[in-house]
């Protein structure tokens, strides 16, 4: 990542107010622990908590002086191209909360100061987005937080010497769902110690890394070429187009949240995220609320040591937090009405910012902070991956919970609103043609359980086809010849005239409707089973529903009454 942010060099900004220096911040106490989560990795080290917290940023509404009454000797700025000029100063938080922004900046110098990479280095191409009845289609955007040590500025705020130089992870990472309809925002966190296999990725200097044969730590995938490979990951995982991403390292985080100035957060008791090996983000606070700031607010986005079970669980709650605190701060209006402290911000911003090609100017951002910017707080709703603790040598990991995690997932790639407020959504149209009765519709079945590091799961295809028989679908037959891989279980049909047998095999086997797709690589209707149905059993998604797991624990935007609970051995 880039070094640390300067001041403005630019003349006839004399009066303006400067972001500090990032590399004058945090005393020679170190942050980093670099710990992967509950099990600690290379990175679990002296100097501290938590290699990694990045994101952030912000967006703000337009703040401009009111005209003065009477003649003015100033002409009001010129609409249309000009602004282009104005700047939303969202970029992370602020793009999760979407206030727009003003200021006229400076345009090429803040385009030129954005770092770009490619948006996937993995060798599957993303499906595209499906439409809803008015045209529109959502956006995914994956914030990812490096731990990159690669400046004087990232390495005193992230301690842990030993890492100083090293290949850096994607310590944070956040899927941000803008519904089509614009009209709901849905967040899932990954915690950084999920064990997952990972896909191949080529780097953009041609380097290949293999596709994984074992479980390794989701946040190793930023070292394998870029944020690139991180999103090929998230899509490997839970079949969810990623649109953009944004990725922000320490210093970042730090000179934007001192820009965007204090955001209260919560704490049930006096912490003191410090243990006396050297564990530990630092952050101490005094039970109750307070207001925190620059690299105290990245010391709370950090701290695992001293939330509730020293967890990355407890970590990304705590983001979750901060971050709808920050959207209801901004909303208020309140803070960054300054042009001037927009303009800081907008440096900030930009010189923190790393992201992939399709957001390459301020302009490209500033639009997607606009699409942001229509969702009400109260539709916000913050969640984490469900997931299930490891055993033997990976306990402490965790790994996606079987069902809960997938449903979740769905319910993002069919655009279904995670505060459960999913009435006004229609119902899947009733196919055109009825389906025939089961016992007539043929149906073919396939293996397709085979992965990047796995075979085929022996007998799966039969398995399937024995369900479907039980059901009553007589013509059901097993294509042994193909068994090409597929991430998710589905159901093809060629013409308007099987869809509705299609649907109905779905529908016997508990597959979701979305999942059956017209293609004109069959010549009738076609079930492959896919690698998230490996084991016999129903299908691991409940039908028909539009529930968001408990186990996700979501928070809604409008919560303000969220505190962390304190870990007991990290009081005061």
């Amino acid at each position: 990542m880039g070094g640390p942010v300067g001041r403005s060099s630019t003349s006839g900004e004399k009066t303006r107010s400067r972001v500090r220096r990032a590399d004058r911040l945090g005393g020679g106490e170190g942050l980093g622990e670099g710990g992967n989560g509950t099990g600690g990795d290379s990175r679990d080290a002296e100097g501290g908590d938590e290699p990694a917290s990045g994101r952030r940023a912000e967006g703000h509404r337009r703040g401009g002086p009111a005209g003065a009454r009477g003649r003015s000797s100033r002409r009001a700025p010129k609409s249309g191209k000009r602004r282009v000029l104005r700047w939303s100063a969202s970029v992370l938080a602020v793009l999760i909360l979407g206030t727009g922004g003003a200021g006229y900046l400076y345009y090429e110098r803040l385009n030129n100061n954005i770092k770009k990479e490619d948006l996937t280095l993995g060798d599957k191409q993303m499906a595209d987005h499906k439409a809803n009845a008015a045209g529109q289609t959502p956006l995914n955007i994956l914030l990812i937080g490096s731990d990159a040590r690669d400046s004087e500025a990232n390495q005193k705020l992230g301690g842990a010497k030993e890492t100083f130089g090293a290949t850096p992870l994607a310590d944070v990472q956040m899927l941000l769902h803008l519904s089509a309809d614009r009209s709901n925002l849905s967040v899932i966190s990954m915690p950084r110690d999920t064990m997952l296999k990972m896909p191949k990725c080529t780097a953009p200097d041609g380097k290949v890394y293999p596709a994984s044969t074992r479980d390794v730590q989701t946040n190793e995938s930023l070292g394998r070429g870029g944020p690139g490979c991180t999103v090929a990951t998230w899509y490997e995982l839970t079949g969810i187009r990623i649109d953009h991403f944004m990725m922000i390292d320490f210093a970042g985080v730090v000179s934007m949240a001192d820009a965007i100035g204090g955001v209260p957060v919560c704490v049930d008791a006096n912490i003191h995220s410090r243990s006396a090996d050297g564990k530990g983000s630092g952050l101490k606070l005094e039970k109750g609320t307070t207001s925190i700031q620059g690299e105290q607010a990245l010391q709370w986005l950090r701290t695992r040591y001293g939330f509730e079970d020293n967890t990355d669980l407890g970590r990304a709650k705590a983001q979750h937090m901060y971050m709808n605190s920050m959207v209801r701060q901004l909303r208020k209006g309140t803070k960054l009405t300054d042009p001037a402290k927009l303009m800081n911000l907008a440096e900030a911003a930009t010189k923190a910012l790393t992201v992939d090609k399709g957001l390459d100017t301020v302009k490209k951002l500033y639009d997607l902070a606009e699409e942001f910017k229509k969702v009400p707080t109260k539709r916000i709703t913050m969640s984490t991956m469900p997931n299930v603790y490891g055993t033997g040598v990976n306990s402490g990991r965790v790994y996606p919970k079987a069902g809960d995690a997938e449903q979740l997932f769905r319910m993002v790639r069919d655009d279904v609103p995670l505060d459960g407020k999913a009435s006004k959504r229609k119902k899947p149209e009733e196919p055109k043609d009825p389906s025939a009765p089961v016992g007539e519709i043929a149906v073919s079945v396939r293996n397709g359980t085979a992965t990047d590091a796995l075979g085929p799961a022996s007998g799966r295809a039969g398995e399937v086809a024995d369900q479907l028989k039980n059901a009553g679908f007589g013509r059901t037959s097993v294509d042994s010849g193909n068994v090409t891989g597929v991430a998710r279980t589905g159901i093809l049909y060629p013409s308007a005239d099987l869809e509705g047998d299609a649907q109905a095999v779905a529908k016997a086997l508990g597959v979701p409707l979305s999942q059956v797709k017209r293609s004109t690589d069959v010549s009738g209707i076609s079930l492959a089973v896919g690698a998230d149905w490996r084991e016999d059993g129903a299908y691991p998604v409940s039908k028909g529903t539009e529930k968001t797991p408990e186990s996700a624990g979501a928070l809604n935007g409008e919560d303000d009454g969220a505190c962390m609970k304190v870990n007991p051995n990290y009081t005061w």
